[in-house]
């Protein structure tokens, strides 16, 4: 066992130091060619559940379904919580009934609703069907809430006790429970309709004499979530306030279950992961997605920004005779466009995510537009210095340098302004940010720094 931890170890010099071993990955797969359970379990044994769960993501179809058939009669639960949800289906399909029932059972509430979630109907059912009665209700009460709400994420498994009781009452309370769940962190007070009042930390429990009230333990922050607030919104509230739990409420106020940190991170993390994604235009997919798949999410906006480049062709095309006289000017024309693009994409970026982290607001809208354009337009002024002395040098035209330096001055003012105006416009008007915005200014710099560029031109060397 010693050699195998050894080998599984990370290696904490290594820039990859939570990456899985290419050699252990190699071992297992060999366990798998020759068919050794005993073997692969030994070898699978000390990874933990979400390594396994990276293990399956990177190996191709063939072998994830070799593996999965030998090390079905060790399959945790916690496996199916960390895969990606672009192949837990598949890995769900290949288990045994009977297996994949255990790992289920396993599961906390909030788990099992996000396992369920995505599948269809006939696949729910069959997984509802393997769960205790008590269980099943709670799950599909969890699915009767919106997507994407409060109601989804959170678990039903909750530590409560009435406002007047006192530490010893509940550490008593405790011990002599059999359905605690596995980690919590709050007990919750509730008064007499269930309405969650305040929170107590174990560790304030666990330090306080028997007879101290409950109430005198209660945190200071206490935030108490609706149902059917969006889970976006829940996430920001965990993140804002530095909460560890919060409890949820049904329309009436009455507590119905308890959201953790860690699924309010796991939000906070796929929205980070989708604004990212977004911002390139390549949608919501996955390293698992075929090819197929993976060409008809990119299509639609690579054909938007066909459109928006041949917008910018057009305005190219009206110079045609000033380009064809002064050909320095096709030389000279990617550089001013490339400034402005890049220069653009770092002010969109910031715009993005201090709207997705709610620091971008009314309030400050103003002094944050303002800001970028007087960056835009010093980082302008400098590289017009430079650019105009590289004009006159390679072309020996004065003129040249002056038309170039101002056309970078105007570029990369509008490249700020754009960069940050576009991204809160179109958050105004419902649309996601991420999505759209790469383009609009990638299309607006292209543009003005075309027509800046060879218009000045026209009018200067002309």
């Amino acid at each position: 066992m010693d050699q195998i931890d050894t080998d599984l170890t990370r290696d904490e010099d290594d820039t990859d130091a939570y990456a899985l071993d290419r050699k252990s990955v190699a071992a297992i797969l060999y366990a798998v060619d020759i068919q050794d359970q005993d073997k692969l379990t030994e070898l699978m044994e000390p990874l933990h559940a979400a390594d396994i769960a990276d293990l399956l993501e990177q190996i191709n179809p063939y072998d994830r379904a070799r593996l999965i058939r030998l090390y079905d009669r060790e399959f945790d639960g916690d496996i199916l919580s960390e895969l990606d949800e672009s192949i837990r289906e598949e890995v769900m399909a290949v288990l045994r009934p009977d297996v994949l029932a255990e790992a289920v059972r396993e599961l906390d509430s909030d788990d099992v609703v996000d396992l369920l979630e995505d599948l269809e109907e006939p696949q729910q059912e069959a997984i509802l069907e393997v769960l205790e009665d008590a269980d099943r209700v709670a799950v599909e009460q969890s699915l009767s809430y919106p997507e994407n709400s409060a109601g989804r994420l959170m678990q039903r498994e909750v530590v409560m006790a009435p406002e007047h009781w006192t530490v010893g009452q509940a550490i008593d309370f405790m011990r002599n429970s059999e359905d605690l769940p596995e980690q919590f962190y709050h007990v919750v007070l509730v008064d007499p309709r269930l309405h969650p009042i305040g929170n107590v930390t174990l560790g304030k429990i666990m330090g306080a004499r028997r007879e101290t009230l409950l109430t005198d333990l209660m945190e200071e922050t206490f935030q108490i979530i609706p149902a059917d607030q969006d889970e976006e919104d829940v996430a920001y509230a965990f993140n804002q306030y530095h909460l560890i739990s919060a409890p949820v409420v049904d329309e009436e106020g009455r507590l119905v279950g308890v959201i953790t940190i860690d699924d309010a991170m796991v939000v906070l993390d796929e929205e980070h992961e989708e604004d990212i994604l977004r911002l390139a235009g390549v949608g919501e997919g996955s390293l698992s997605d075929t090819v197929v798949e993976t060409a008809k999410q990119r299509l639609p906006w690579l054909a938007v920004n066909l459109l928006t480049a041949i917008l910018a062709s057009l305005v190219i095309a009206i110079f045609d005779q000033t380009i064809s006289r002064f050909v320095a000017l096709a030389v000279l024309m990617p550089i001013v466009a490339s400034m402005g693009g890049n220069a653009g994409t770092q002010s969109l970026t910031v715009a993005v995510r201090a709207l997705a982290t709610r620091d971008l607001t009314g309030s400050n809208l103003w002094r944050v537009l303002r800001r970028e354009v007087l960056v835009g337009l010093g980082n302008g002024l400098i590289f017009a210095v430079v650019m105009g002395v590289v004009g006159l040098a390679w072309f020996g035209s004065p003129e040249l340098g002056l038309v170039i330096a101002a056309a970078m001055v105007v570029n990369l003012v509008v490249a700020g302004l754009a960069g940050a105006g576009i991204p809160v416009l179109l958050d105004k008007i419902g649309v996601d940010p991420a999505l759209a915005s790469g383009t609009f200014v990638t299309t607006v710099t292209d543009v003005v720094g075309f027509f800046a560029f060879l218009g000045l031109a026209a009018i200067t060397l002309l």
